[in-house]
């Protein structure tokens, strides 16, 4: 059962259009991946699922509803949440004061205590830094920080814009685990990542952007043995 659909969806800035009908649906409880080159049209896809970005075209549903025209803090009530490209963190406020910013939905502001003590069991080195200013933290801490302060809204669909840029190898393998843990949990996530071989490997579906709409879709494990994703993405 698909619980995001994005339906022909064009859009762009100003006067230039980035997305060209495109459509991608998201499978409740399952990791989604979506790659492709810098400028293919990955961030504005989020954006425009987010309500940051009005579709041209098109139409985006979430849980059945269209959500096309809604703002952003009305589908972050229903449970749709973006972890955003460059965290966007608080930086002159603590780790746990920017968690509990993320706790604002008002049906996660009911678990918060829970909630709390799950991010912290994910993230032992938040709990361990909780009341040090977000912006004096390295960038792999703050990296999480920032998918914790996005795992506190009690997401039903997490998006994530980039994972693990800028990041080092070992970092980012930890990160890559915390997605599969999150898909335990029933979480339904959306990746972009700029690292196409390990997003395939750890996401169940994947799409392929180019020039603003999907090229490619399928397995994940299929997308990894396709020969042009080899070529393109993988240099393989």
């Amino acid at each position: 059962m698909s619980i995001l659909e994005i339906r022909n969806v064009s859009t762009g800035y100003g006067e230039v259009q980035i997305l060209w009908g495109t459509t991608l649906s998201l499978e409740e409880g399952k990791l989604t991946c979506l790659v492709g080159s810098n400028g293919a049209g990955k961030t504005t896809t989020l954006r425009t699922v987010m309500g940051l970005l009005k579709p041209w075209e098109g139409q985006v549903f979430f849980d059945g509803k269209d959500v096309s025209r809604l703002p952003a803090h009305a589908k972050a009530e229903m449970g749709l949440v973006l972890v955003p490209e460059g965290r966007q963190l608080f930086t002159d406020m603590t780790v746990e004061e920017n968690l509990e910013m993320g706790a604002t939905p008002r049906h996660a502001r009911l678990h918060y205590a829970q909630n709390l003590e799950r991010v912290y069991e994910m993230f032992p080195r938040l709990k361990e830094r909780r009341s040090q200013k977000a912006g004096t933290m390295s960038g792999g801490e703050q990296q999480m920080l920032a998918v914790a302060r996005g795992i506190m809204a009690e997401p039903k669909v997490l998006m994530i814009d980039e994972l693990s840029l800028g990041l080092a190898p070992v970092l980012v393998l930890g990160l890559f685990e915390t997605l599969r843990e999150l898909k335990k949990l029933g979480i339904t996530i959306l990746l972009v990542e700029q690292n196409v071989q390990m997003a395939l490997a750890v996401s169940d579906y994947g799409y392929v952007l180019a020039e603003g709409k999907v090229a490619l879709q399928g397995p994940a494990r299929e997308l990894m043995e396709d020969e042009h994703v080899r070529a393109a993405y993988l240099g393989l």
